[in-house]
């Protein structure tokens, strides 16, 4: 039976929440997976979501002398394909609401020789610490299934973009064949939470991450949602049979 919140309410993976609360019980999951995010990535995925995040830099066609905001992308795996593709000319600015994930990408670009490369910015989805009409392109990357008010989030990008600017969503979707999905809600039930375990030492935070993988609204709705922003030439790409999608618009 499907449950109804409050105004003053929302979700925490299945578990409803207070909606001020939600941010830190987010910020919690990540410092306690910041360290095996990626590596975690790469079990859940068999390192399929690489060739996601390509494709998704493929329909950015990213250049020099343009600024870029990756949200949520504090381990900087959208921002570094963005810095190899635009070159050094590029202004990126990474924001992440969680200071550890920061840590892990600023570690990462020292090690690639990237020591001044990148704005490293501790900022909130919803409120972001960057100036109206500032940015080429927004990119989020599995992040905006986890803010607190996802209308928010998307109507502070359309603030932030400048007219004429791209706005781009990669995110766990719904897999839309009823069989497959049966099967990858199996997988996931079963194994990632174990994995978790084995991996991170933490299987309370990748039971969270599924359950707000399920929560997330499907790509018909955050396409409607993302047009009651403002955004135009709304449109969504399936991943792999819908595990995934990227929904992009731009700003007029």
């Amino acid at each position: 039976m499907k449950q109804n919140l409050n105004p003053e309410s929302t979700w925490f993976g299945t578990r409803p929440v207070k909606a001020e609360d939600k941010a830190d019980l987010v910020r919690n999951v990540f410092d306690s997976v910041a360290n095996s995010y990626d590596i975690m990535n790469d079990v859940m995925s068999g390192g399929v979501h690489r060739l996601w995040k390509d494709r998704l830099i493929r329909m950015i066609r990213p250049r020099g002398g343009m600024h870029y905001l990756d949200v949520a992308g504090g381990t900087g795996d959208i921002a570094f394909r963005i810095r190899k593709a635009a070159g050094s000319s590029a202004h990126i600015t990474i924001c992440d609401i969680n200071p550890e994930m920061l840590r892990v990408g600023r570690d990462r670009a020292a090690n690639k020789g990237w020591l001044d490369d990148f704005e490293w910015v501790t900022g909130d989805a919803e409120k972001l610490p960057v100036p109206d009409n500032s940015v080429d392109v927004y990119t989020i990357a599995f992040g905006l299934r986890n803010v607190t008010r996802i209308d928010n989030a998307l109507a502070d990008a359309y603030r932030v973009l400048k007219p004429g600017g791209r706005f781009f969503c990669l995110e766990f979707s719904r897999v839309e064949d009823p069989s497959l999905r049966r099967v990858y809600d199996h997988y996931s039930d079963l194994l990632i939470p174990r994995m978790g375990q084995l991996i991170a030492k933490d299987r309370d935070s990748y039971q969270y991450l599924i359950e707000s993988i399920r929560k997330f609204p499907h790509q018909r709705e955050l396409a409607r949602r993302m047009g009651h922003a403002g955004f135009s030439g709304v449109r969504c790409s399936n991943l792999s049979f819908g595990i995934a999608a990227i929904h992009q618009g731009y700003k007029t």
